[in-house]
C-alpha cells in the first residue's frame, strides 16, 4: 500500500470507520532515520488506532524507528515481512525475510525491548524455494519464541523473481486452508488473515476461523465497504454514514489542507472509490479526477461532485 495510505487516505478512511485498525504505508527504516521523519509519522488524532508499517531488516534502526512510533502516538508498530517487489528485496526488506527467521526473530526482539506498544509481524505463507509448511511454521516459531503474539498472514507464497508485486497478488494461489492450520497449531497466537478478501460476508465467513480479517486494496478501490464494518463487526449502534456525510465532514479537512498550500488532489485522489454503485458515480470520478486539474476554482469541483453524493 505504498503510496497509498498516507495520513489524508487514512483520515478519510476513519470518517467511514470507528473501530476498524488503520495501517500507514509502508516507511522504511532509512526514510525515518535518514529523512523527514516528522513527514512519515505525522496523523491526525482522529486517525487512531493506528499501526506504523516498517520495513527493514537491522534489529538496532527498526528498534529506533519502533521508538519514534511510540513517541509519536502509534497504537502498534507492525513489520513487514511481505512485500515481494525488487526494490525493496535489494534492501532486504519484506517477503525475501521470510528466507532469515531468525534475523526477522532479532529484529521483533530489539523492537519489543525498545518500546511498550505491541510490535506485531505481517508474512506470506512462503517464498519459492522456502514453501514448505514445515518452514512456515519454523518461521513463525521462531518470530513468536522472540515475543511477537500477532501475525497477520497473506494466504499466498510470494516469487520473488519474476513476478511482478501486482502479479505477486493475483498469480500464487490463495491457500486460506494453510492459514487455517498455521491458526490451528498456533492457538495461543493472534492470527489476523489476509488476501483476496472483497465482502463483510467473507469477513463474517474468515472470522469463524481467525481473530481478525485485513482489507487492503478493496478497502482502498471500495472505501464504502467501511460504512457498515462498525455495525457488523464491532457491534456497533451508530447509525451507518452516508456518502454524502462522509464528503461533508471531509470538506473542512479539504479545505484546511488547501489554505495550508497543500494540492487538493493529494486528498481527492483518495476519494474516488466513493463513487461507485449509484447513478451519476462515474460523472463523481471524472469530476475529481480529469475536470478538477483543469479548473480554476477547484474547490468548486468538489462542491459539485459532493452534490452526486445527496442522499446516498
Amino acid at each position: 500500500m505504498m503510496d497509498w495510505t498516507d495520513r489524508h487516505c487514512r483520515y478519510f478512511l476513519r470518517l467511514l470507520s470507528r473501530h476498524t485498525l488503520l495501517y500507514t504505508e509502508m516507511v522504511t527504516t532509512g526514510a525515518l532515520l535518514h529523512n523527514d521523519a516528522e513527514r512519515f509519522l505525522r496523523h491526525d488524532v482522529s486517525e487512531h488506532p493506528l499501526a506504523l508499517q516498517l520495513g527493514g531488516s537491522d534489529p538496532a534502526a527498526l528498534a529506533a524507528c519502533a521508538k519514534l512510533a511510540e513517541a509519536a502516538g502509534y497504537d502498534e508498530v507492525n513489520l513487514n515481512v511481505g512485500c515481494p517487489s525488487d526494490r525493496v528485496q535489494n534492501n532486504m526488506i519484506g517477503a525475501c525475510l521470510m528466507g532469515h527467521p531468525g534475523l526477522v526473530a532479532d529484529c521483533v526482539k530489539a523492537m519489543i525491548d525498545a518500546v511498550q506498544i505491541p510490535v506485531t509481524v505481517k508474512h506470506r505463507i512462503g517464498i519459492n524455494g522456502r514453501d514448505s509448511y514445515a518452514q512456515l511454521c519454523d518461521f513463525v516459531g521462531q518470530v513468536r519464541d522472540a515475543g511477537c503474539t500477532s501475525f497477520t498472514v497473506h494466504a499466498r507464497i510470494a516469487i520473488l523473481e519474476g513476478l511482478s508485486p501486482k502479479e505477486n497478488r493475483e498469480v500464487p494461489p490463495l491457500r486460506y486452508d494453510v492459514a487455517a492450520q498455521l491458526k490451528q497449531d498456533f492457538p495461543d497466537l493472534e492470527l489476523v488473515l489476509n488476501g483476496g478478501i472483497k465482502t463483510l460476508e467473507a469477513c463474517h465467513l474468515h472470522l469463524q476461523t481467525f481473530d481478525g480479517v485485513m482489507l487492503g486494496r478493496e478497502a482502498y478501490h471500495n472505501p464504502y465497504l467501511l460504512a457498515e464494518v462498525d455495525q457488523q463487526l464491532f457491534d456497533s449502534q451508530a447509525p451507518v454514514i452516508s456518502r454524502s456525510e462522509v464528503m461533508a465532514r471531509l470538506m473542512p479537512y479539504l479545505v484546511a489542507h488547501v489554505e495550508a498550500g497543500g494540492a487538493i488532489h493529494h486528498i481527492t485522489r483518495h476519494i474516488l472509490g466513493l463513487g461507485q454503485g449509484f447513478p451519476g458515480a462515474r460523472r463523481f470520478r471524472q469530476l475529481l479526477s480529469a475536470d478538477i486539474h483543469k479548473a480554476a476554482a477547484p474547490l468548486q469541483v468538489v462542491e459539485q461532485a459532493a452534490q452526486l453524493l445527496q442522499g446516498r
